[in-house]
């Protein structure tokens, strides 16, 4: 099965995520068939900081899902909140 998941990357004690797609029999740092985005939870919620919390390529993500890949728990959290955020800047 197909699964859009995070992938943790960065520093001990700075966590830093890659939203990908994987075979879910793969090791959560193994080979991913496609980056979707990424997600900084150092970066606050709505801060003026130039830098982005939440980068997900909605499309990517849609098409996967016409394809039969599932959301992990965290990630469709991640894409709810990225969809009503730019419902509501719309």
């Amino acid at each position: 099965m197909v699964i859009i998941r995070l992938k943790r990357g960065g520093a001990k004690k700075r966590p830093f995520y890659h939203v990908v797609v994987a075979d879910s029999r793969r090791a959560l740092s193994g080979k991913t068939l496609e980056d979707l985005g990424y997600f900084n939870p150092l970066v606050l919620k709505g801060s003026d900081s130039p830098e982005k919390r939440l980068v997900i390529d909605l499309e990517k993500v849609k098409a996967w899902q016409a394809k039969g890949a599932q959301l992990s728990d965290r990630v469709k959290k991640l894409v709810k909140d990225l969809e009503a955020e730019s419902s509501a800047q719309a």
